[in-house]
């Protein structure tokens, strides 16, 4: 398979349902211990579910406690808020420079 045609890989974002290429996205973790973090690496071990970058989704997602319900588990309301500045950050790096990440 030439580099050309060569399948992006597609994730669904947990807070709108809606598939999105993994690269716009943002990965969160829960690990065996129960903390719920963000995952930039896209490596760390545990349970991952991939977030849009769309910081009106994650406030959406504060008020009805949607990670609770996806991770089985309590989150900090603190997570949230810094779920919002990552996304909010990494969404306003990519209308800026674009996929950094582009292999060209």
């Amino acid at each position: 398979m030439d580099l050309a045609t060569r399948k992006i890989p597609m994730r669904k974002d947990i807070l709108t349902n809606k598939m999105y290429p993994k690269r716009e996205m943002v990965r969160i973790v829960k690990d065996k211990e129960g903390n719920i973090s963000i995952d930039p690496t896209g490596k760390k071990p545990g349970r991952g579910a991939y977030v849009g970058l769309d910081p009106e989704a994650v406030k959406d997602a504060k008020s009805k406690k949607s990670l609770e319900k996806v991770f089985s588990h309590a989150v900090p309301e603190n997570f949230y808020d810094e779920l919002f500045d990552f996304v909010d950050h990494q969404k306003a790096r990519m209308d800026l420079f674009g996929d950094l990440g582009k292999k060209h």
